[in-house]
């Protein structure tokens, strides 16, 4: 039963390796993006409310990112574990993540935090984006939202640190390679389930 968190700026890999942490550990993979769209297609009352912020341009505000993820860590296939990635946000997250876990007798095991040199991870979206043909991706528009990241996640991975339960590790190299990095640091932790 592995509950834990996957934190790490825009383009470092977290997706991939969220989904092979996911398989190695027998527990969903929750990307709060996934939760804002399976209830925007679901058209179910939150899932309305989400797509009006989204349409606007808008974040989803805590209460409401809060009450999905509740919801989404309330399914079967939670019960024994979870990934979650790009939840929390805010330090106002992290305490509701906190309190929820603590009613149902839990707590995280792990935040993995997959670190990566800025200049790397700008070559590597420019080149995506290049393969891809897209426009938004301009070198100025991948350096801001690195510096959102880095401003807005800041306090929450000092209070994980403080927690000592944050766990760094290098997000550069091969998808392998960083897999291994990372099964060895969960390993490390007494975090992963038997192969």
């Amino acid at each position: 039963m592995t509950r834990m968190l996957i934190v790490g700026p825009p383009g470092v890999g977290k997706g991939t390796q969220a989904e092979r942490i996911a398989e190695r550990c027998r527990i969903p993979a929750i990307s709060t993006g996934d939760i804002f769209r399976a209830n925007i297609r679901a058209e179910s009352e939150l899932g309305m409310r989400v797509k009006a912020i989204v349409d606007a341009g808008d974040y989803v505000p805590d209460e409401l990112t809060n009450e999905l993820v509740s919801g989404r860590l309330d399914e079967a296939d939670a019960d024994g574990g979870f990934l979650l990635d790009g939840y929390p946000r805010t330090t106002e997250q992290v305490h509701f993540l906190d309190a929820l876990l603590a009613r149902r007798g839990h707590a995280l095991d792990v935040v993995l935090r997959l670190v990566a040199d800025e200049d790397e991870i700008v070559r590597r979206l420019r080149k995506r984006s290049e393969e891809q043909g897209r426009t938004d991706d301009s070198e100025e528009a991948i350096r801001h939202r690195q510096e959102v990241y880095q401003r807005e996640t800041g306090p929450i991975l000092d209070a994980y640190r403080d927690q000592g339960l944050l766990v760094e590790v290098d997000g550069i190299g091969t998808v392998d390679e960083v897999s291994e990095r990372v099964l060895a640091a969960l390993d490390e932790r007494g975090v992963l389930a038997p192969a």
